[in-house]
């Protein structure tokens, strides 16, 4: 063996996969971006997943089957698929989490803050909250009614809704409030309220017009109030 051949260089791999291979890439890709797309937040995974699950043959474990599946509480899945071979033979066992980074809507968060109504939020997980801001953002969540029904909330995604955000500084007014600061220190969670709305309705006799055009704009939608934040589980979403 020559002594150039027990040497291994790296490749790329657009070098060695056929053309193929590079479409069935592509394909993958494409799909898995649009998978992204629409499904933002677990219940949203779960609720596509088990669309597709139904779609092969899987029923719920209420109705019995060797391909079933169980939901847990609209957040958590978990699909079995009976083999022919004993249990004692081995399982084949798949697991991924859905929960992902983001930012939470508190109970009650609406409010209207100099002619601008805001939301207010708590982050979860480890985001890096640098990339929430001056971006656009959209909300997606349950609300559960006070007669018990469940209703699906996606604001900001449509072209005819306001566009949500998270302000940041301007260049000049960061320079002595963000640039000596560390990266996770520049931007604080508690300051990633989020902007909702600033037209406000035209009757000036009432108080934080901006605010109840935002209340408005969801009970025309959604048929909710201010109240049934209470109960709501609302995550604040890239749009």
């Amino acid at each position: 063996m020559e002594i150039k051949e027990l040497k291994w260089e790296r490749r790329l791999v657009w070098d060695v996969v056929s053309d193929e291979e590079k479409s069935r890439i592509f394909e993958f890709a494409d799909d898995y971006k649009k998978f992204l797309s629409a499904n933002k937040t677990e219940r949203e995974v779960v609720e596509t997943f088990v669309s597709e699950l139904k779609a092969h043959g899987f029923r719920d474990i209420s109705e019995g089957g060797d391909k079933v599946f169980m939901v847990n509480r609209g957040k958590a899945l978990a699909a079995v698929a009976f083999g022919e071979k004993p249990l004692s033979e081995g399982v084949r066992i798949v697991a991924s989490h859905i929960d992902v980074p983001r930012i939470d809507m508190k109970p009650v968060p609406l409010y209207e803050d100099t002619g601008i109504a805001m939301m207010d939020t708590h982050y979860y997980g480890g985001i890096k909250k640098f990339h929430w801001v001056a971006r656009p953002l959209a909300i997606h969540g349950v609300v559960v009614k006070e007669d018990g029904r469940v209703v699906k909330v996606v604001f900001g995604e449509s072209p005819d809704e306001p566009v949500l955000t998270i302000e940041d500084l301007l260049p000049h007014l960061a320079r002595k409030a963000q640039y000596g600061k560390k990266i996770e220190e520049a931007i604080p969670g508690e300051k990633l309220n989020l902007i909702v709305g600033s037209i406000p309705l035209p009757d000036k006799e009432n108080k934080d017009r901006v605010k109840l055009a935002i209340l408005k704009l969801l009970n025309d939608k959604y048929g909710i109030v201010e109240e049934d934040f209470i109960s709501a589980e609302i995550e604040i979403v890239p749009a």
